[in-house]
């Protein structure tokens, strides 16, 4: 029987990120019944970083899952990236790709995609080998702990990102405001934050289980992360799809955040 929330041993469990992949990340716009999701995301993230304010030399990515869109773009400003994610067999599918093993997702679609958004200044090929040779670490990630990371204790980021995984990590605001607070602790003092979620979702489908989502709106994510000592740079929130076509999930909006660590 499923649980009510599937939290992290659920995932350990039952998630498998070949599938999802293939499900969610077989096209530069994403699955086609959830819209144009993966676009709007590749090109604001695209755009934040190309607005040469977000800059440093560390970006760690939390709950990275077995996706590499957001490496491929942040590999062209940070010199080095650690991956995280709190799933066996994500770590093991970016691992896959890294070692470039038979098998691994191909992202070259996505990566060619990036670089015509950035008017072609890399080849696909040269994207996606300068990601590998930034990429530095691809380390387990828990985010319902005071260090996401113990026992290992990493420098402070100049960047944080996350994308999709504190809402389907915490099952109520309480979990996900201490979630928040405890990846805030792995970003230096002035650092970014850049954060891209959705919102009003309970669930999405991979194979046969529905995966729970915290549903949360606008107000409370941006009362989170002033409760957090953030400032919020930039947000900009998409209508999701028709709730009555969409099968795979019920999100209303996706949204994407730049915001600045004051203290």
């Amino acid at each position: 029987m499923q649980h009510d929330f599937t939290e992290g041993k659920f995932y350990q469990a039952n998630f498998e990120a070949a599938a999802y992949l293939t499900t969610y990340y077989s096209s530069e716009t994403g699955n086609a019944v959830e819209g144009i999701q993966l676009s709007f995301t590749l090109s604001t993230l695209c755009q934040a970083f190309a607005s040469g304010h977000i800059t440093g030399k560390l970006l760690i990515e939390i709950g990275s899952g077995p996706t590499l869109h957001n490496a491929l773009i942040a590999s062209e400003y940070f010199q080095e990236i650690i991956m995280s994610d709190y799933t066996e067999c994500n770590r093991k599918e970016i691992e896959k790709w890294l070692r470039r093993e038979s098998g691994a997702h191909d992202w070259s679609h996505v990566s060619k995609f990036i670089c015509d958004i950035e008017g072609k200044r890399s080849t696909i090929e040269e994207r996606e080998e300068k990601t590998r040779s930034v990429i530095k670490q691809v380390l387990k990630c828990d985010v319902t702990q005071i260090n996401p990371f113990h026992p290992i204790v990493l420098e402070p980021a100049d960047c944080l990102l996350t994308s999709l995984c504190l809402e389907v990590a915490c099952k109520d605001q309480e979990a996900y405001q201490n979630a928040l607070g405890n990846i805030a602790t792995l970003l230096k003092p002035g650092g970014t934050l850049i954060m891209i979620g959705v919102l009003k979702e309970t669930f999405y489908r991979l194979g046969k289980y529905k995966y729970s989502c915290l549903c949360i709106d606008q107000n409370f994510v941006k009362s989170a992360l002033q409760k957090q000592g953030f400032v919020i740079q930039k947000f900009e929130a998409k209508p999701g799809p028709d709730k009555a076509t969409n099968i795979m999930s019920d999100f209303e909006e996706i949204f994407f955040l730049v915001a600045q660590k004051t203290g």
